[in-house]
């Protein structure tokens, strides 16, 4: 099966150049294709300072959206918006004041890779800090999803004039040119022995164990407390987790040569991508509830036996799973708890995989309005996911009865949600309209 590359290379214009990241794309491009991938044959896309946040997030879900493995690599800066405090990819027109919309969110990158099979997909990064995500780091550890092995650096401001140079990128692509791959965590680590000057101040990012394929699709794991994540230990070699159902994470403390895990919640991205590929299924699991609560920890994961089931097109089956476990988070810890929420988004998932449009954004449009009624902010980022998931999914219904019955229920969200795409309510009101001539 063939491989998929992306190379992203960004940063802004001008002076709030951090790094010159599009100077590693010669050297990349130079490289075999099929030493890029590690693949017998790979197709690769190449976005070189790109302009538009929604133009990258597309090919970013293009290239998630294939089948067989995938690696990333991506070269660039982080910043953090002003309203929310998340870390974002700077784009080429990205300034201090419009982070928020000229830049990448990071959870954008996270999310849209989270439905891929563990172990097919890498990420190999060169990032340069400004000031103040760098002390944001330090507390916030850098998020990447559980699947997605990540190898490479995060650097710090380097306090002097002009643009840094992507070292480690570069070094990457040098040892790549030789025509062979080496296992990821060896070329990490060779990069690193030929930059030993600057991986002192570095954040450096490697996986600590190999991550153990599971049926396609992955339902992600609520991480309790949002999970550990990538630690903020300058000089460390940070590792994250094991496999999916490992746990929310493999442990918090960091110092060099130690490990830190790194969970992903159920929060999507705005319009995360539907169309997933398929791979073939291993023999289904059970989902037995455990006689003894003293072995419950011990019993097979729930997110395990459900991606079985939706593989071997069993829906029903895997939605009344989800149902079980959404019901028992709802009696434990209420109907607006995050573990109610989380098995609520697997739900809405699941009809989104079983084609029933209508009531994947019918829970959707739910899960936004407990959030809401929770006290989130209409831009939190879980609020805007679920709104602008609803939304796709609306556009998707195939029954026009049954759209112009969600339609004003959305329109009413998107009245108080209206998410990172400018006209979102415009759209629905203009559908509705369309709708009502049918």
């Amino acid at each position: 099966m063939p491989g998929t590359v992306l190379l992203l290379a960004a940063s802004p214009l001008g002076r709030g150049r951090l790094v010159d990241a599009a100077a590693v794309l010669p050297v990349l491009a130079a490289v075999a294709p099929t030493v890029l991938s590690g693949t017998d044959t790979a197709n690769v896309v190449e976005l070189a300072d790109p302009v538009e946040p929604q133009g990258v997030l597309t090919r970013l879900r293009a290239a998630a959206a294939a089948p067989g493995p995938l690696t990333v690599y991506l070269t660039g800066q982080l910043h953090l918006d002003r309203r929310q405090r998340l870390p974002h990819l700077a784009l080429a027109r990205t300034t201090p004041a419009t982070v928020r919309y000229t830049a990448v969110p990071w959870h954008w990158i996270r999310e849209e890779l989270r439905l891929r099979a563990p172990g097919q997909t890498a990420l190999v990064v060169d990032l340069h800090a400004d000031p103040e995500v760098w002390r944001h780091l330090h507390e916030h550890p850098l998020d990447c999803g559980r699947t997605t092995a990540v190898y490479g650096r995060i650097a710090p401001p380097h306090g002097r004039r002009g643009p840094a140079e992507p070292s480690y990128m570069k070094t990457v692509a040098t040892l790549l040119r030789s025509g062979h791959r080496p296992a990821l965590d060896d070329l990490h680590q060779q990069a690193l022995a030929r930059i030993p000057e600057e991986t002192p101040a570095n954040i450096l990012l490697a996986p600590v164990t190999a991550v153990t394929p599971q049926p396609y699709p992955a339902i992600p794991h609520p991480a309790p407390g949002g999970g550990p994540g990538f630690g903020p230990a300058v000089g460390a070699q940070q590792t994250y987790g094991g496999p999916v159902g490992a746990g929310a994470g493999a442990g918090a403390g960091v110092s060099a040569g130690t490990s830190a895990g790194a969970g992903a919640g159920a929060v999507v991205a705005p319009d995360a991508p539907l169309d997933i590929p398929r791979q073939p299924a291993p023999p289904a699991l059970e989902d037995p509830a455990p006689e003894d609560p003293a072995r419950e920890d011990s019993a097979p994961d729930p997110h395990a036996a459900i991606s079985t089931a939706v593989q071997a097109g069993r829906h029903e089956e895997a939605d009344a799973i989800a149902a079980r476990h959404q019901e028992a988070a709802a009696d434990e810890h209420g109907p607006a708890s995050e573990d109610a929420l989380h098995w609520a988004e697997v739900r809405a998932d699941l009809a989104m995989f079983a084609g029933d449009a209508a009531r994947s954004c019918q829970g959707w449009m739910e899960i936004a309005g407990h959030r809401l009624a929770a006290g989130q902010e209409a831009d939190a980022p879980a609020v805007e996911a679920a709104a602008d998931r609803a939304h796709h999914q609306w556009g998707r219904i195939g029954e026009p009865a049954r759209a112009r019955e969600l339609g004003p229920a959305l329109a009413e969200l998107r009245a108080r949600v209206p998410g990172r795409r400018r006209g979102a309510l415009a759209d629905v009101r203009r559908q509705l309209q369309e709708l009502q001539e049918i």
